[in-house]
């Protein structure tokens, strides 16, 4: 929206980015999960153009710039849901609308081969944070003794903590070594269930009410409830190599953090 030190998606259009502008980042996009809006044609055209139009916008900007790099952010869903586990190197095929829009949105961001500006794409897992997302929306219902896993658990949830996020995205920037796709997810590969455990301990609750499958496909529709029912077992082989330094490498650290609690030993 306009206002005193931002720019308009309309600003951008018209005049382009500042000249002396040094880095942009990308992570504009609807929440695919917001339980208010239905899983219409009109809805997932807005998901879509949230997040490729927004990049290709972007790009086209920052191509006319001397900034030295370019950031965006992609989701895990590129990656099929098996028993595989992923790295950065590892190519995978579209094989449904989520993977599809994970390839066109990478695919918005790519700037002229003979640009001189670093490229960046993070493929972010579940982002796990006090102030709003999944934390927010499963809180209540856990602190009333309501929580579970959804269905049985034993489906892959590639995670990471906000800050490591927030701080994958700095290190892209300021370690000029750094390009090409980051896999944005914690070092340690949990289940659905393992994290409900975790999230429950930390909230000194018990967790043992699944969310049965057919709820969530009524509630967000077959096609957006994959995100939950299924998962990707997804490593940060390409970042940990580049030395990038997690404050929350494991999910209980992760969970007692974004619950405001200390750990006891």
């Amino acid at each position: 929206m306009p206002g005193p030190n931002r720019m308009s998606w309309h600003d951008l259009e018209c005049y382009g980015l500042p000249e002396n502008t040094t880095a942009v980042i990308n992570v504009a996009g609807q929440n695919i999960l917001d339980p208010t809006c239905r899983w219409t044609d009109g809805f997932k055209q807005n998901v879509v153009n949230s997040r490729v139009e927004t990049t290709k916008s972007l790009a086209k900007a920052i191509s006319h710039t001397k900034a030295d790099a370019f950031v965006t952010i992609s989701g895990v869903s590129y990656y099929k849901p098996n028993d595989m586990e992923y790295t950065e190197e590892s190519k995978c095929t579209q094989y449904d609308f989520l993977s599809e829009l994970c390839h066109k949105w990478e695919a918005a961001a790519e700037l002229p081969k003979d640009s001189s500006i670093r490229q960046v794409t993070i493929r972010s897992g579940v982002v796990l944070g006090k102030d709003g997302g999944m934390i927010k929306q499963m809180y209540l219902p856990f602190f009333f003794g309501l929580g579970g896993p959804i269905d049985n658990g034993s489906q892959y949830m590639p995670w990471i903590h906000v800050t490591d996020l927030v701080n994958m995205f700095l290190f892209s920037i300021e370690n000029r070594n750094v390009q090409g796709i980051l896999n944005g997810v914690a070092p340690q590969i949990v289940t659905n269930k393992e994290f409900t455990e975790a999230f429950a301990s930390a909230m000194r609750r018990p967790a043992f009410l699944p969310v049965p499958r057919i709820v969530l496909k009524l509630l967000f529709n077959e096609e957006r409830a994959k995100i939950m029912l299924e998962g990707q077992k997804v490593v940060p082989k390409r970042v940990r190599e580049l030395g990038f330094q997690y404050q929350y490498p494991d999910i209980n650290s992760a969970c007692f953090e974004v619950l405001g609690k200390k750990i006891v030993k």
